[in-house]
C-alpha cells in the first residue's frame, strides 16, 4: 500500500501501475463460489484480464467483481451472476476501456442480496490514494438484468459517486487526478442493447 500510495503522488501514475501490475490472463468456464469477500479482485494497474463464460454464486458482503482503479482493457464476457451481494455485482472504479458483454445479472433487493448491476465512479481519496484515470471508454452491452423492482436496484450507473463520499478531501494537495477533481468523470462508455427485465413482469 505504501508503494501504491507513493507512485499516486506522481503524474505519470496510471502508465507506472499498469507495467508493474499481472497483464494478459485469460480464466475461462469457472464457478466462483463467495463466502463473504469479493471473489474476483482485479487490483490496482492490472490490464488485459479475460474472464470468459463465469459464474458467480454464493454471498459477498460487497461485490462479485471489483475491477480496481488504473486498470484497464478487461473482459467479463457471456457470465452468469446469480450471487447475493452487499453492493452493485460489478464495479468499475477508475477502470478503462473494459468489456462487460452477454452476461446475465440476477437482480434481488433486500438485505445481502444484489443492490444493482454495473456502477462506474471513481472512488476518490479512498486510504489517500489519488486515482488517476477515470471510469472512461468502458463498454457495457448485450447483457440481460433480471428480478429489479421498478425503481430498484438499478441495472447500470455511470457515474454512481461524483465525490460523495466523506475520504474525498483524504488526497488532497496535488495537482491531477482525483485529488484536482473528485468528480467520476465517466466519459466515452457505451451503454446499450441491455435488457432489464423487472420483478412480476
Amino acid at each position: 500500500m505504501r508503494d501504491l500510495l507513493a507512485s499516486s503522488r506522481t503524474a505519470g501514475h496510471t502508465a507506472a501501475a499498469q507495467a508493474a501490475a499481472p497483464t494478459r490472463i485469460t480464466l475461462s468456464d469457472l464457478t466462483f463460489a463467495a463466502t463473504g469477500s469479493i471473489p474476483l479482485y482485479v487490483g490496482p494497474g492490472v490490464t488485459g484480464v479475460m474472464v470468459e463464460r463465469p459464474r458467480f454464486t454464493g454471498r459477498s458482503v460487497s461485490t462479485a467483481v471489483y475491477l480496481d482503479a488504473e486498470s484497464a482493457d478487461n473482459a467479463i464476457i457471456d457470465g452468469v451472476f446469480d450471487i447475493r451481494t452487499g453492493r452493485e455485482q460489478i464495479a468499475v472504479d477508475g477502470s478503462a476501456r473494459n468489456r462487460i458483454t452477454g452476461n446475465r445479472f440476477a437482480l434481488h433487493s433486500g438485505v445481502l442480496r444484489s443492490r444493482g448491476g454495473v456502477f462506474l465512479y471513481r472512488n476518490c481519496g479512498e486510504d489517500g490514494v489519488i486515482r488517476h484515470q477515470t471510469p472512461s471508454d468502458n463498454r457495457i452491452t448485450d447483457n440481460v438484468f433480471t428480478g429489479a423492482h421498478w425503481l430498484w436496484p438499478r441495472a447500470v450507473v455511470v457515474g454512481a459517486r461524483e465525490g460523495n463520499r466523506r475520504y474525498c478531501r483524504d488526497d488532497a494537495g496535488w495537482p491531477f487526478g482525483s485529488s484536482l477533481d473528485d468528480g467520476d468523470h465517466a466519459t466515452g462508455n457505451e451503454v446499450a442493447r441491455n435488457t432489464v427485465r423487472r420483478f412480476g413482469g
